[in-house]
């Protein structure tokens, strides 16, 4: 579906922020890499999804009213055959209709379990005064911990895009410690500048996370996406 339909569409239900399924549509539209996620109604849809995604799989809950899958029992990583995603389907399902009952739920978002990597975050958000503003820094609980981030003003370009990944205080850890890979330093600056190609197209787009961002010492991948859209 073209990005320009899946925000319409969005809109038209009133609604700001896509579901994950819909961000990754739009980012893959746009050239950028994500885990793709299949919407699954059912237990049943969630196999066949699975079986379509290659295993081990992760089941994250699709809803409009929950921020954070995990806190509410949303989230179910590693099912291994259709029979064990059908029970972590029943298990999400179960977990999230007792935390959180009102919540609208459209099913389940069925993806093929990414390798672990180094975890980042590419974000923007928007400034009164200066507009779409780009981040970029250790990604999963650092971001909310550390606080170790790097800004610039969208549009970038490829020196700008190096010396966020280098300024920040983590940047060691790209390097690789203690054993790990090295992150592929080309492929993160690649990934920053085509987001902020993206937003600056796409001036209705008032805020994006990719969190995390698995970065390989080949490569890098967004895992988990959310797209706020103006109204």
């Amino acid at each position: 579906m073209p990005i320009a339909d899946v925000i319409e569409k969005a809109r038209s239900q009133g609604r700001a922020v896509l579901t994950e399924v819909e961000s990754k549509q739009v980012l893959h539209e746009a050239g950028i890499p994500v885990a793709r996620a299949e919407l699954a109604a059912t237990a049943k849809d969630a196999a066949a999804a699975a079986d379509r995604a290659g295993y081990p799989v992760v089941l994250k809950i699709v809803s409009p009213d929950i921020a954070h899958k995990s806190d509410v029992g949303g989230v179910n990583v590693g099912p291994n055959s259709a029979a064990e995603v059908e029970a972590a389907f029943s298990e999400i399902m179960a977990a999230v209709k007792q935390r959180q009952p009102d919540a609208r739920i459209e099913g389940v978002a069925v993806q093929k379990m990414a390798r672990a990597g180094t975890e980042v975050i590419i974000g923007m958000s928007k400034d009164p005064q200066f507009g779409p503003v780009m981040m970029f820094g250790l990604g999963g609980i650092f971001v909310e911990v550390l606080k170790d981030v790097a800004f610039r003003i969208v549009p970038l370009e490829p020196k700008d895009a190096r010396q966020m990944v280098r300024e920040i205080k983590g940047f060691p850890v790209l390097e690789g410690v203690r054993g790990q890979d090295p992150a592929d330093l080309d492929a993160l600056e690649g990934l920053i500048l085509k987001v902020s190609e993206f937003v600056e197209a796409h001036p209705e787009i008032e805020e994006l996370d990719l969190n995390p961002v698995f970065a390989y010492k080949d490569g890098a991948i967004a895992v988990d996406a959310r797209i706020v859209v103006s109204q």
